[in-house]
């Protein structure tokens, strides 16, 4: 079993003792952002201070030393979810890659009456994007519904599914309700019906083993941040296959083979023909060192841990009498709840004097608010430092519902 004790020795924000309003830090909004390891923030300085170079752009010892840290986290991105180097595409996270596939590939093949499939629990970057093509291209956006606690399951994706569905768009775990998807069976549905998956891993990849091979997934997207690695640096994984049918959503240099003056553009073989100018060198260093770090405790161990606190935070907001839950039974690290009689914002900002970390609001689900009738919850959500203490704190702030309004005055 992980000790988030032993971890937080390798985590500069614990070791710093960080504090928010005088008290010390409880960070539970890890589905936003994950805190850096003492690995992961060195091997960036040391492309800063040692190895500071262009990657692709010069016949010298420290560009080609460039070239080989990119290649090797692209090794890594590969090895660590099951798939091709060729077919690791580096981006500056989960929107730019679903951005990416929506016009790169939708907005290509899509025409007129086409169908594409959402659920109401996606993320803002898996539903605006596709909003977008649908105007563009006039396809029609539907709805694959959610069961009575908020799943999607394979028997409504099948009842959906149309021969005029061509995409389907869906959260692997979505950011609120945390429900895992079964996505194996939802691409087999998608692929005997003719129609392409796109799947949003932002919140599944930090959590859980990814095997794309397995799924059988047509494109997937996921965050560098979510998963202890900097910020600005994401991945998108699609199938070679379709990566060399999707067109490149920006151009400029290091991405073409040839132009002329006459506009004849000749552009290279996936995944370079996506990855135009400067790429953010220090995030994909980062990103391989994250990967490094994850490795050694085990993605296995990780999903495990993951489970447990989400089944012991449930249990403890239970005890309070004060807690509405959300999603007491979804599988991922994430509890959406309000505080009973208390506004969403009302209660984070009570929780933050308590120096207690967690999101409030729709959470960028905007639509998930017709199904849940509520217009916004507060969001815990844990990762492998996060302790059962952590949890304890949380509930005996929810505790006292009554100081809530009166938290700044």
């Amino acid at each position: 079993m992980i000790d988030p004790y032993l971890i937080r020795k390798d985590f500069p924000m614990f070791v710093n003792g960080v504090k928010m309003q005088g008290h010390p830090l409880v960070w539970l909004d890890n589905a936003s952002t994950t805190f850096k390891p003492y690995s992961v923030e060195k091997a960036v300085e040391r492309y800063y201070e040692t190895e500071t170079s262009n990657s692709h752009r010069g016949d010298y010892d420290l560009c080609f030393k460039m070239d080989e840290e990119v290649l090797n986290t692209r090794k890594k991105v590969a090895n660590f979810i099951n798939c091709d180097p060729t077919e690791v595409v580096f981006t500056s996270g989960t929107t730019a890659s679903l951005n990416l596939v929506a016009f790169g590939y939708g907005a290509k093949y899509l025409k007129e009456g086409d169908e594409i499939l959402l659920t109401q629990a996606e993320h803002a970057s898996n539903v605006l994007p596709w909003f977008k093509v649908a105007e563009m291209t006039g396809a029609k956006i539907g709805y694959i519904p959610l069961d009575e606690e908020g799943r999607l399951t394979v028997e409504n994706l099948k009842k959906a599914l149309t021969p005029k569905t061509k995409i389907v768009a869906v959260a692997y775990v979505t950011n609120v309700l945390a429900y895992i998807a079964p996505i194996k069976e939802i691409a087999k549905a998608c692929h005997e019906n003719g129609t392409i998956l796109v799947v949003d891993g932002a919140q599944s990849t930090p959590h859980m083993k990814t095997d794309v091979r397995d799924l059988d997934c047509d494109f997937l997207a996921f965050s560098g941040h979510k998963m202890l690695g900097p910020t600005g640096i994401g991945v998108l994984y699609g199938k070679f296959d379709l990566l060399c049918k999707t067109d490149p959503f920006m151009t400029g240099g290091g991405m073409n083979a040839k132009f002329d003056m006459c506009g004849d553009v000749g552009y290279l073989q996936p995944p370079l023909k996506f990855e135009a100018g400067t790429q953010n060198l220090e995030g994909i260093i980062g990103l391989g060192a994250a990967i490094d770090y994850l490795g050694k405790i085990g993605m296995d161990e990780i999903e495990s841990y993951g489970r447990m606190l989400k089944k012991y935070c449930v249990e403890k907001l239970e005890e309070t009498g004060m807690a509405d839950i959300y999603n007491p039974h979804s599988e991922g690290p994430v509890v959406a709840f309000n505080v009973k009689g208390v506004f969403s914002q009302d209660a984070a900002t009570f929780l933050n004097s308590r120096g207690i970390a967690c999101r409030s609001g729709n959470h960028c689900a905007k639509i998930l608010i017709d199904y849940l009738k509520v217009y916004a919850t507060v969001r815990a959500s844990f990762y492998i430092y996060t302790s059962k203490e952590d949890i304890d704190a949380l509930a005996d702030a929810v505790k006292h519902g009554k100081e809530f309004l009166d938290a700044y005055f």
